[in-house]
């Protein structure tokens, strides 16, 4: 019991470092991203001023990510009964979906510098990509061992991630516009960043996308557990079987399995499948119903009857 407490209260105290941590980068990119946006207008770097949108995009993402981590610690109740885990899936959706929109927006404006060029300052871009370099790096370090295990946090992660990429690629055009007078830099660069957000964006989209609508895992097989399940001895079907995630790091099982009743031990094939799915498949919320060849189960309803 005492260790059990004392867990408790580091986890507890972990997490309150946690959301320290996302509120300083909050605060610290909401400054970098009107740092950056100035230096864009001054320099008329519409590189710089994609990066800037990007951070407060960042800093909004952040703000989504230590709302969902407080809404998703909450344990589950008579309304949520699985609890609100899939908060943070929600944030991270909100965030990725924000990030495109990014992504496109930084299309279009590239494409309308190139028709419509402006003159730059190589400089100023440096100076301002420099110090954008060193915040990024600084969030990025304060949220790497936050982002294992949550789609919501890693998606912040990643978002300074590339911010820390696009920082290095805006102080490179910085330099080739300065010393090489290469004006066509700013506007590559920034096509650039956008694809990669676009790239990056919709891969973890489509992940978020498959547990909100209940996919089975990935590195999960239906046919693969259904042919393990019908090789426990006493088992001769599998039917209405559901596999899905809770979040990405649970796993649950539905299914009704047919026995023999003459000669299957109820309790112990149960037993048996539940050990099985566990270490097998990492599935550990598993609900099966026990049904003998004399019942019936109605296809529409799940409900069996006897004969």
């Amino acid at each position: 019991m005492s260790h059990d407490h004392a867990h408790a209260h580091h986890d507890h105290g972990a997490a309150d470092v946690s959301d320290r941590a996302l509120l300083g980068a909050v605060i610290v990119n909401l400054g970098l991203s009107v740092f950056e946006f100035i230096a864009g207008l001054v320099s008329g770097s519409v590189a710089l001023m994609a990066d800037a949108l990007h951070n407060t995009n960042d800093a909004a993402a952040l703000v989504i990510a230590y709302v969902a981590r407080r809404i998703a610690s909450k344990g589950a109740d008579e309304r949520f009964t699985f609890g609100y885990r899939r908060a943070e899936l929600i944030g991270a959706m909100i965030q990725l979906t924000a990030l495109i929109l990014v992504g496109l927006y930084l299309v279009y404006e590239t494409v309308h510098r190139v028709f419509d060029p402006q003159p730059l300052l190589g400089v100023w871009i440096m100076i301002a990509s420099t110090v954008a370099l060193i915040v990024d790096l600084a969030t990025a370090w304060f949220l790497w061992a936050l982002s294992k295990g949550s789609l919501n946090v890693k998606a912040a992660f990643l978002h300074n991630l590339t911010d820390a990429a696009s920082s290095v690629a805006v102080l490179a055009g910085g330099a080739a516009i300065t010393w090489l007078d290469w004006y066509w830099v700013d506007p590559a660069i920034t096509l650039m960043i956008a694809g990669y957000i676009l790239w990056m964006s919709v891969g973890m989209l489509k992940t978020t996308s498959r547990i909100i609508m209940q996919g089975v895992p990935p590195h999960i097989s239906a046919g693969e557990v259904i042919t393990a399940m019908l090789a426990v001895s006493g088992v001769q079907t599998v039917h209405h079987l559901h596999i899905w995630e809770l979040d990405e790091a649970h796993c649950a099982l539905e299914a009704h399995v047919v026995i023999d009743g003459e000669h299957g031990d109820c309790p112990a094939i149960l037993k048996t499948i539940k050990q099985l799915l566990h270490d097998r498949f990492e599935i550990a919320h598993a609900t099966i119903e026990m049904e003998t060849e004399a019942e019936q189960c109605d296809p529409e309803t799940g409900i069996c009857s006897t004969h």
